[in-house]
């Protein structure tokens, strides 16, 4: 099986593998192989957020969004 060395790690990151790994009950090799795992063998496909509004279906008339003008309440007096 093939093995992946990395070098020049900086220390607070493998500090940060090392916690990861102890919190999973994992081995620090484990968890590395599980982080590369999904982040780059994701079934599911990342779409940029212009893909995601244009997946939006097109629903309602403009006028059903249009902002309500607030015009405030008076707020009661507590000061007396």
């Amino acid at each position: 099986m093939p093995q992946l060395t990395v070098h020049n790690i900086n220390p607070e990151l493998v500090r940060r593998l090392e916690s990861r790994a102890a919190l999973h009950g994992h081995s620090i090799e484990a968890e590395h192989l599980n982080i590369l795992q999904a982040a780059l063998m994701d079934a599911t496909p990342q779409r940029s957020f212009k893909q995601a509004l244009l997946s939006m279906p097109n629903v309602g008339e403009d006028a059903d969004f249009e902002r309500i003008q607030d015009t405030g309440r008076d707020a009661p007096d507590f000061s007396a």
